[in-house]
């Protein structure tokens, strides 16, 4: 019974398949067995980073920064209003990865503003 997976809805774990569909009992959704694997699969995948107003990010987009940020180990600060390019997405605490005047920085993405 492992291979019937939980229902996309309602996410309880009660589905079984009828023909080509997997049915929920408890929400009465149905859905088909063909589209239930590779949606999962896609889900898992993605990583989905947000600034700090809800925008999503993607790799390769600029950011803006919207706080003065001191730079750890450093007497270095970066300023409000500071452009990023480039910035790749990674998993973990520190959701950014870029370069600011020559240097490889991990930075949070609440900190940030798309531009």
């Amino acid at each position: 019974m492992t291979d019937i997976p939980s229902c996309p809805k309602c996410h309880k774990e009660n589905t079984y398949p009828d023909g080509e569909l997997f049915i929920c009992p408890d929400c009465a959704h149905e859905w088909s067995q063909q589209a239930a694997v590779p949606a999962a699969a896609d889900d898992e995948d993605k990583l989905v980073v947000k600034d700090a107003y809800g925008n999503l990010l993607q790799d390769g987009d600029s950011v803006t920064l919207i706080k003065d940020l001191k730079v750890k180990g450093s007497s270095l600060t970066l300023k409000t209003g500071t452009k990023i390019k480039n910035i790749r997405l990674v998993a973990g605490d520190h959701d950014l990865d870029c370069r600011v005047d020559g240097m490889s920085l991990m930075l949070k993405s609440c900190f940030m503003k798309k531009a």
